[in-house]
């Protein structure tokens, strides 16, 4: 059993994090809607959320360490040990696994000589796998501290932690340039990034998420896909090249009434 209560952080560290949570917690109304950022701000610190974090987190919200710990072991963005200074995550959910996610993430166990959640002995690189990375259309997708590497292979993906092992520069395939998991960790929590050009390098969605805002727009497509005619028009019956299987996602899909140009049937308002 840890012995108990758990050990407080020095006192200059204590000061400064203090500072920092003072600011967390003026952002919102209720001190306890700070918990998740503050955690995050513990865990730029250590590197994860440490008995000492849950200590520091619940004396300044008033909240007790039972409290405190539910939430961090609710979620997996929240690190319960020590690990790596880059956080690999490998999506194995259902599209990326059976595009190739569950064989990169056998290559990497592999090449790396680590386990699910364990960490290389240099303690640079972190390997999980992780159930959805939100980015299917770029499947297989492997994550580093949160940023996207997209259309990944299982040689691109040992290429990528080679570099990480050797302090090479990596590049992201969108999003902000890549920085340790501590970094990550200080700007989730709510503090800017402040690495000169990391903000405007942040970039937005890629080309395939975008597909269905061009043909919103009446845009060519740059992919195949079937495209939907729209309301008033014939249906194009002919898939277009390279089109594949279709779903009822490909039908025309009503509108929801708060689409005044488009009302899909009568409307109420709330309480009637």
């Amino acid at each position: 059993m840890p012995q108990l209560p758990a050990p407080d952080y020095p006192a200059e560290v204590r000061e400064r994090l203090a500072a920092d949570a003072a600011k967390v917690i003026a952002r919102y109304p209720d001190s306890r809607s700070a918990l998740l950022p503050l955690l995050h701000l513990t865990q730029s610190e250590e590197g994860y959320v440490s008995r000492t974090g849950i200590r520091f987190c619940a004396e300044v919200l008033g909240l007790t360490t039972a409290e405190v710990t539910a939430v961090a072991t609710f979620y997996t963005m929240y690190r319960r040990k020590p690990s790596g200074d880059y956080q690999v995550g490998v999506c194995t959910n259902t599209l990326c696994a059976v595009m190739g996610g569950d064989a990169i993430f056998d290559e990497l166990k592999e090449h790396l000589g680590v386990g699910n959640n364990e960490t290389t002995p240099d303690g640079k690189v972190t390997l999980e796998h992780i159930e959805c990375n939100a980015a299917c259309d770029f499947a297989p997708v492997v994550m580093v501290n949160w940023e996207f590497f997209d259309n990944q292979t299982p040689q691109s993906a040992k290429a990528l932690v080679d570099d990480l092992l050797a302090d090479r520069p990596v590049e992201p395939t969108r999003g902000a340039p890549l920085c340790t998991y501590k970094e990550t960790a200080r700007i989730l929590a709510g503090f800017p990034d402040e690495r000169e050009g990391a903000v405007e390098a942040t970039g937005g969605a890629g080309p395939a998420s975008l597909i269905g805002l061009r043909l919103f727009r009446g845009e060519a497509p740059q992919q195949g896909g079937r495209v939907v005619a729209p309301r008033g028009e014939a249906p194009h019956d002919a898939p277009m090249p390279g089109s594949r299987h279709l779903s009822s996602h490909d039908a025309p899909q009503e509108t929801s009434a708060s689409d005044p140009d488009h009302p899909a049937g009568p409307a109420a308002e709330e309480g009637e």
